[in-house]
């Protein structure tokens, strides 16, 4: 009788995958959560606590909190993206060249790369975007260029193993310039594992452009963002602790959703 393999049931890994829809369709349709408007106070209604009709309370203009959130959404995960697909793509091009050509090239490429691991990547984000300039996409490429020099890393030294393969060998020796045997053959077998990287690094880059945004370099308020909302309710923590509490479980339930999903993808390609 054949062996059949029965899966056990993740619920992490399911509570997890919600979390991050329910924070994905916030971003994209943010009125199938909420008909609030994020911007618009009510004064007379200020300072109130959770309810039912404010889910989350309202602020110190009598905004409803958890519309800012739903409505922060967007902006939040629109800069982690970006910035997962900047790391994402110049750090794998990097490892990819490195990890391939070798010699003088990997040498170079990789003492940059080391240089950049020996920053904290909140530090230097912070550097670059003290460079760049305020607002969001600018938060999103400091984070990704902080962030790219793992995947290099990583891609690199995925690419020393597959190119040892005897598919690789067999395709250079079947006359394959360099090019398509990298493209058809090396990077297909070395992306598994810098894609879990990317799940991870989604969950980190969530918390770095949301520290960015509390410390004023996102979208100018009154623009809703996770990170601002925080920085916006810290000055009302006795009396209001709702406004910093539940913006601040919104982030740390998204990053460790994402790195749930990270473990659980890893897991599989290994």
């Amino acid at each position: 009788m054949p062996d059949v393999l029965v899966r056990t049931p993740r619920p992490g890994l399911v509570v997890a995958v919600a979390v991050l829809a329910f924070a994905l369709l916030a971003a994209l349709v943010p009125g199938l959560f909420t008909g609030q408007d994020p911007l618009a106070g009510v004064p007379a209604e200020k300072m109130q606590g959770p309810s039912l009709a404010h889910l989350f309370g309202t602020d110190e203009t009598g905004r409803d909190i958890f519309a800012r959130v739903v409505h922060g959404a967007a902006l939040s995960l629109q800069a982690t993206v970006i910035a997962v697909v900047v790391a994402l793509a110049a750090g794998s091009l990097l490892g990819l060249l490195a990890g391939f050509r070798g010699g003088a090239l990997d040498s170079v490429l990789m003492r940059g790369v080391d240089v950049l691991l020996a920053i904290p990547s909140i530090l230097l984000s912070l550097a670059l975007v003290t460079a760049l300039g305020f607002g969001t996409a600018n938060v999103a490429i400091a984070v990704g260029v902080a962030n790219l020099a793992q995947f290099a890393r990583l891609m690199r030294a995925e690419v020393l193993r597959v190119r040892s393969g005897v598919f690789v060998e067999a395709a250079r020796a079947g006359g394959v310039r360099w090019t398509g045997v990298l493209g058809r053959h090396v990077l297909p077998n070395a992306l598994g594992p810098v894609l879990a990287l990317a799940t991870l690094t989604f969950g980190t880059a969530v918390l770095e452009v949301s520290a960015l945004s509390f410390l004023g370099y996102g979208a100018t308020p009154p623009t809703p963002e996770w990170g601002s909302l925080v920085a916006g309710g810290r000055g009302f923590l006795a009396t209001a602790w709702w406004m910093t509490t539940f913006p601040g479980l919104t982030v740390a339930a998204v990053v460790l959703s994402a790195n749930r999903l990270s473990r659980a993808i890893e897991r599989d390609v290994r």
